[in-house]
C-alpha cells in the first residue's frame, strides 16, 4: 500500500480536485439564479397636481377687464380703487358678469360702502382684501407668504387667478402707461403665463391698456409687496411678500 499511495496519491487528489470543482460548478449553473433587487417600499406615486417640469408652457384665463376709473375719473375712490377692481376682476370671472363701464362703477362704490363700514380707509392690505372677499363677495380665499413661480402658475392652470399687492414704481419699468413713474402700492390680477416669453399676463386694473397686460416673471416677482404695517404706501418694500386667492 505504500508504494500505490507514492505513486498514484498525487493523481488521485488532482482528479478528485478537479471532478469536485467542476461537479459544483454544473450544480450551480444549472441552479435557479437569486438576482437581487432593490426594495421598494409600498409607497403611491399619485400625482394631485403637475410637477413644474410638467406644466404647459402657457396658460390664460380669458375675462372681462375691470378698470379701477371706468369713467376715466381719477379722482378720489377711484385713484385707489386698484384693491376693489382687482378683486372685482375675479368675482366678475366667476359668476360670469358683463364689465360694463356702469357696472363696474356700482360695484366698486357698494364695495367701498361695505369697506367703509368696516372702518377701512383708501388703501386696504391683503387680509383686509381677503375679508372682504370672504364676508362681502362670499368666497373662500387663502394668503400665499413667498410665492413661488410654479405656484402661481398650479392655481392659473386651475383657472384661479390670482391677486397680487405691488409696488407700482417697480412696474413702471415695464409699464410706461403709468402715471408720475406708477404709484406706491398697487394691485392688479394675474390670469395667464407664457414661459417661451418668461412673462405673466394680468389685467393690469390701474391704466385703460392694462387688459392682458405682460409683465415679466422676474418683474412681476420682484414687485409683490403687501401694504406695510404702518399703511405708509412709500414704505411699501418693507411689506411682506403675499399672494391672495378666491376659491370658489
Amino acid at each position: 500500500m505504500k508504494i500505490f499511495y507514492n505513486k498514484f496519491n498525487p493523481k488521485l487528489l488532482l482528479f478528485f480536485f478537479f471532478l469536485i470543482f467542476f461537479s459544483l460548478a454544473f450544480y450551480f449553473y444549472l441552479s435557479p439564479q437569486k438576482v437581487l433587487t432593490p426594495v421598494i417600499l409600498n409607497s403611491p406615486q399619485i400625482l394631485i397636481s403637475p410637477t413644474p417640469s410638467s406644466f404647459p408652457s402657457k396658460h390664460l384665463i380669458k375675462t372681462d377687464f375691470v378698470e379701477q376709473a371706468p369713467e376715466k375719473n381719477w379722482d378720489q375712490p377711484w385713484q385707489d380703487a386698484c384693491e376693489e377692481a382687482a378683486l372685482l376682476t375675479v368675482d366678475f370671472y366667476y359668476q360670469n358678469k358683463k364689465a360694463t363701464t356702469s357696472s363696474v362703477r356700482q360695484a366698486i362704490l357698494d364695495m367701498i360702502d361695505y369697506e367703509t363700514k368696516q372702518g377701512f380707509g383708501h388703501d386696504i392690505n391683503l387680509t383686509q382684501m381677503a375679508q372682504v372677499a370672504s364676508a362681502y363677495l362670499g368666497y373662500q380665499t387663502k394668503i400665499i407668504t413667498n410665492p413661488t413661480l410654479s405656484q402661481i402658475k398650479q392655481f392659473l392652470l386651475e383657472d384661479t387667478p390670482v391677486v397680487i399687492p405691488a409696488n407700482g414704481k417697480t412696474l413702471f419699468a415695464e409699464n410706461p402707461n403709468f402715471n408720475q413713474g406708477g404709484p406706491y402700492y398697487h394691485n392688479l390680477t394675474i390670469l395667464g403665463y407664457n414661459d417661451n416669453s418668461s412673462q405673466f399676463i394680468v389685467h393690469d386694473v390701474g391704466t385703460r391698456r392694462g387688459a392682458y397686460f405682460r409683465y415679466s416673471y422676474s418683474l412681476l416677482m420682484e414687485s409683490i409687496h403687501d401694504l406695510p404695517p404702518s399703511f405708509d404706501k412709500k414704505d411699501i418694500n418693507t411689506g411682506s411678500k403675499k399672494i391672495l386667492v378666491l376659491l370658489k
